[in-house]
C-alpha cells in the first residue's frame, strides 16, 4: 500500500531552490516565521555532496526547520521524514527529526510525540542522514505515533546543542512506507519472506516452519504457485492459500489452527487428495477430535484406501470423528466389481479357513464369497498367499470338500479394511452418495463402536456397509438413512444388502432404509433393533419378499423392538454354522420381537412376517418372546404372521422352551397364533374323551405341549342331564400333528371349557 501510488497524495515537501519563504523557523504554521531573508540562512546552488542544498547557522537552542505546506496524516498510512545534513565550521550540533502535530481545525495536537532520535554531528563533511517514522499507530519502529486524532503535519528538522555552527541540509524527503508495516497490519506472513519458492520442485518444509514460528498467532500466506513440502509440516497458526502444494504420500501437513476440509482443499487443489491429507492429519495429533467437512461435496472418482492414506498406522484406538459434509461417486471403470473363480476345499474342523485356494494371488481381501453350502455375507477376511489360504469372517454350512467358489470384490467409496484395527471412529451427518457406481463403506478387519449418526448411504450399487470381520464390533448405527440403487426392481431381482455385522452388540436405531434385498443381517449375539422403517415390496401381485433383517446365530440374544417392518419378514436361521444339526447349546434361543408394526401388502399368501430357518436337524425354540406387535396384510389374507421354512429341517416341537407369542394383534391374517393359547370348546353329546384341535393357532404351527388350566364354562352334565363335579386329566400332543389336547372325563359328559394351551413347557 502506497498512498503517493494509490491515491496521488504529495508527501515531499518542495525543495529549497523553491524559494526559503516555505520553510519555517517556527511550527510551519500559517503566519509563522520563515528563513527568506535571515542572515542565518542562505540556498547554496552546487553542494558538492548535495547539489543544491540550505546553509544554515544555529542561532537558537532548538532551531527549527519545518516545512510550511501540511502533510496529511492518514489512518493506516506511515510516512518517513528522511534528512541528510553535514557540518560545515564551528560548534557542532545535535539533530533529529521533528514535527508539528496538528488536527482537523488546524490547532495543536498536544501529548505526543513530535521528535525522532537525536544524532550529534561527529566531524566536518560527513554526511549524516537522520529518519523517523510517523503514523497513526503505535507500532514496533514507529517513532512519533499520534493517533486518529491527526489531521496533519508540518516536518523537518531540530538542531540542538551548543550554537554557532554551520550545516548544510540536502532537500528533505518525505515517502510513504506503510508496506513496512503491512504484515504486522493485516496479520499475514508470506512464506515467501522466508525462503520458500513455488516452482512445485524447491523443498519449502524449513521455509514454511520459519514462517509459522514468525507468524505467532497472524496468519501465513502462500501466494501463488506450487510449493513442495518433502518433510511432515506442522502449521500452528491459520494458513491462507492462493497457490497449491504437494508432498509425498507418506509426509503429513498438519494444519492444526484451521483443519477443516475446506483448507485441505484450497492448499491442495484436488478434492480427493485435500481429504486423504486432512484424514492422514486427523490420525496424526493435530489437536481436534473430527475432520469438519464445512458442507462440501467431494467428488470421489475411484475408491479411497482409508489406510493407505495413512501409511505411518495400520491401527488407531483414539476417538475420531469426520463429520457435515458429502461424497459423490462419478463413474469409471475404476469402480467395477473383480470377480475371480478359484477352487479351494473347506473342512469344518477348521470353519472359518479355505485350504489350497487356486490362483490366491488374484483374489483381493474383502470379496464376497459365493458357492454351494455358503450363506450370505460371506467375506475373505485375510489371506496366506504362500499358503494357499484364505481366512473367512464366518463359517460355511455345507461346503465340506472341494469346490469351485467365486470371489467378487465390490468397490467401495470408502474403504477401511486396510486398518488392522480400527475403533472409536465415527462419522455423523455425513451422506454417501454412490450413484449405483459403487458401494458406500467397508468396515476395518477389527475394532470396536464404529459409529453413524444422522448419516445418508444413498444409492449403493452392491452394498451400504460391509463388515469382512469383526471391526463391526459393538457398532452403533443411528438416524440415518439407506436408499437403495434398485427400488425400480422387482423384489426377486435385488441384490444390495444395507449392513452386515459379524460380532457382538450391534446397535441400529432409528434407521430408515428402502427396496435392498436385505436391511441388515446380523450375525452376532446382544443384537439391539430399535425404531427402525426398513420396507422392500413391489407393484407385483401376490409377489415373493425378501428378509429385511436376517439373524444368523441361533443363540442371537436380540431385541427387535418398536420397528415398521414394511412388506419384508424377520429371518432367523443357522447359516453361519459349520455343523448345523443340533448337538449342544441352547438352539434357537433368546430373541425377543415386541411392539413392532409389520405391514404388507399384496404378498404371496404363504408369506410371514417371521420365518425361522434351519440349516439342520433338530433344533427347537428355547426362550422366544414374540409380543405386543401389530401384524396386518391388507390387499389380500395371509395364512399365518409367522413360519418354519423347512427347506432344509422343520424345528423339534417336542423341545420348545418358555415361548411367550402373545399380547399381539392380528389383521388380514388367517390364522392367528398364540401361546398361551386360550380356547373355547362345547362338547355336544355326552363323552368320556373331548378332543380339543388347536386349528393352527399355536405359534410356528407347533405341538400343544402343556394345558394351563381347564375351567366349566356352565355346568357338566351327563346325557340325562345329571351334573358332574369331577375334574378331567389332560393328554397332550394329541393326533398326528401333536397339536390337539384330550380331556379324559370320568364319566361320559358334556358341557363347554375354556382350555389355556401352550406350545411349551
Amino acid at each position: 500500500m502506497n498512498k503517493v501510488i494509490t491515491d496521488g497524495l504529495q508527501l515531499t515537501p518542495s525543495p529549497f531552490e523553491e524559494g526559503l519563504d516555505q520553510w519555517s523557523s517556527g511550527n510551519g504554521t500559517p503566519g509563522s516565521d520563515t528563513y527568506d531573508g535571515v542572515v542565518n540562512a542562505a540556498y547554496v546552488a552546487a553542494d558538492a555532496d548535495f547539489g543544491g542544498c540550505l546553509e544554515l547557522q544555529k542561532l537558537d537552542n532548538t532551531q527549527k526547520l519545518r516545512f510550511m505546506g501540511q502533510t496529511p496524516i492518514l489512518p493506516g498510512c506511515y510516512l518517513q521524514v528522511r534528512a541528510r545534513i553535514k557540518a560545515i565550521s564551528g560548534a557542532l550540533p545535535t539533530v533529529r527529526v521533528a514535527g508539528w502535530a496538528g488536527q482537523a481545525n488546524n490547532s495543536h495536537l498536544s501529548g505526543v510525540v513530535e521528535t525522532g532520535t537525536s544524532t550529534t554531528l561527529a566531524s566536518y563533511g560527513q554526511v549524516v542522514e537522520v529518519t523517523a517514522i510517523v503514523g497513526t499507530g503505535s507500532r514496533s519502529g514507529v517513532d512519533m505515533p499520534w493517533g486518529l486524532a491527526a489531521d496533519h503535519g508540518h516536518f523537518g528538522l531540530d538542531l540542538i546543542g551548543p550554537n554557532g555552527g554551520v550545516v548544510r541540509i540536502d532537500d528533505i524527503e518525505i515517502t510513504d512506507i506503510t508496506s513496512a508495516f503491512l504484515r504486522d497490519m493485516i496479520s499475514l506472513v508470506d512464506v515467501t519472506d522466508f525462503g520458500a519458492i513455488g516452482d512445485g520442485v524447491h523443498d519449502n518444509a524449513a521455509a514454511f516452519e520459519a514462517a509459522d514460528a514468525a507468524a505467532d498467532g497472524r496468519r501465513v500466506l502462500v501466494p501463488e504457485g506450487e510449493f513442495y513440502l518433502a518433510e511432515t509440516v506442522s502449521m500452528d497458526n491459520e494458513v491462507v492459500y492462493e497457490g497449491t502444494l504437494s508432498m509425498p504420500t507418506d509426509k503429513m501437513l498438519l494444519m492444526r489452527r484451521n483443519f477443516n476440509f475446506p483448507a485441505y482443499a484450497a492448499a491442495f487443489g484436488d478434492e480427493e487428495l485435500a481429504f486423504k491429507k486432512a484424514f492422514q492429519a486427523l490420525l496424526n495429533n493435530v489437536d481436534h477430535e473430527s475432520l469438519d467437512l464445512r458442507g462440501r461435496m467431494i467428488t470421489v472418482t475411484k475408491p479411497i484406501d482409508m489406510q493407505a492414506a495413512v501409511p505411518n498406522r495400520s491401527s488407531y484406538a483414539t476417538r475420531r470423528v469426520i463429520r457435515n459434509g458429502q461424497f459423490s461417486a462419478v463413474g469409471g471403470a475404476a469402480w467395477d466389481t473383480e470377480t475371480v473363480s478359484s477352487q479351494a476345499t473347506y473342512d469344518s474342523s477348521d470353519p472359518r479357513r479355505l485350504r489350497n485356494v487356486a490362483n490366491i494371488a488374484n483374489i483381493p481381501i474383502g470379496a464376497l464369497v459365493e458357492g454351494s453350502g455358503v450363506g450370505r455375507e460371506i467375506y475373505v477376511r485375510a489371506k496366506n498367499t504362500g499358503a494357499g489360504e484364505l481366512t473367512l469372517n464366518a463359517p460355511l454350512y455345507d461346503a465340506v470338500g472341494t469346490q469351485n467358489f467365486t470371489f467378487k470384490d465390490f468397490k467401495y467409496l470408502l474403504d477401511f479394511s486396510g486398518f488392522s484395527q480400527l475403533s472409536k471412529f465415527g462419522m455423523t451427518e455425513v451422506e454417501v452418495q454412490c450413484n449405483s457406481h459403487c458401494s458406500a463403506l467397508r468396515l476395518p478387519s477389527a475394532g470396536t463402536v464404529f459409529s453413524l449418526d444422522h448419516c445418508f448411504i444413498s444409492r449403493p450399487k452392491d452394498r451400504g456397509i460391509t463388515s469382512i470381520g469383526s471391526g463391526c464390533q459393538g457398532i452403533l448405527v443411528d438416524n440415518c438413512q439407506f436408499l437403495s440403487a434398485e427400488e425400480p426392481l422387482d423384489v426377486p431381482d435385488r441384490s444390495s444388502v444395507a449392513i452386515n455385522v459379524n460380532a457382538n452388540d450391534a446397535k441400529l436405531r432409528n434407521n430408515r432404509a428402502s427396496k435392498f434385498r436385505h436391511f441388515a443381517l446380523l450375525a452376532g449375539a446382544n443384537n439391539t433393533v430399535i425404531g427402525n422403517h426398513f420396507f422392500q415390496g413391489d407393484s407385483i401381485a401376490n409377489g415373493v419378499r425378501t428378509a429385511g433383517l436376517v439373524l444368523t446365530n441361533t443363540y442371537c440374544s436380540t431385541t427387535v423392538s418398536d420397528n415398521y417392518v414394511d412388506n419384508c419378514f424377520v429371518e432367523w436361521t443357522n447359516e453361519q454354522d459349520p455343523t448345523p444339526d443340533f448337538s449342544s447349546g441352547f438352539s434357537f434361543s433368546a430373541l425377543s420381537i415386541t411392539d413392532n408394526v409389520f405391514l404388507s401388502g399384496e404378498v404371496a399368501p404363504w408369506f410371514s412376517y417371521i420365518v425361522v430357518k434351519p440349516y439342520g436337524t433338530g433344533h427347537f425354540l428355547n426362550g422366544v418372546t414374540v409380543s405386543g406387535n401389530k401384524f396386518r396384510s391388507i390387499n389380500g389374507f395371509i395364512d399365518r404372521a409367522e413360519r418354519v421354512d423347512t427347506s432344509f429341517s422343520g424345528l423339534d416341537f417336542s423341545r420348545s422352551k418358555m415361548v411367550f407369542f402373545e399380547g399381539n394383534t392380528f389383521h388380514g391374517i388367517t390364522s392367528p397364533a398364540a401361546s398361551p393359547l386360550r380356547l373355547e370348546y362345547t362338547q355336544g353329546s355326552a363323552a368320556t374323551t373331548w378332543t380339543i384341535d388347536t386349528d393352527g393357532q399355536l405359534p410356528f404351527e407347533g405341538h400343544a405341549r402343556k394345558v394351563d388350566a381347564i375351567t366349566a364354562l356352565g355346568p357338566i352334565s351327563t346325557s340325562g342331564g345329571s351334573k358332574r363335579y369331577a375334574m378331567p386329566y389332560a393328554e397332550v400332543e394329541q393326533g398326528s400333528g401333536k397339536d390337539r389336547v384330550k380331556l379324559n372325563w370320568q364319566d361320559a359328559v358334556k358341557g363347554e371349557v375354556q382350555v389355556i394351551v401352550r406350545v411349551d413347557r
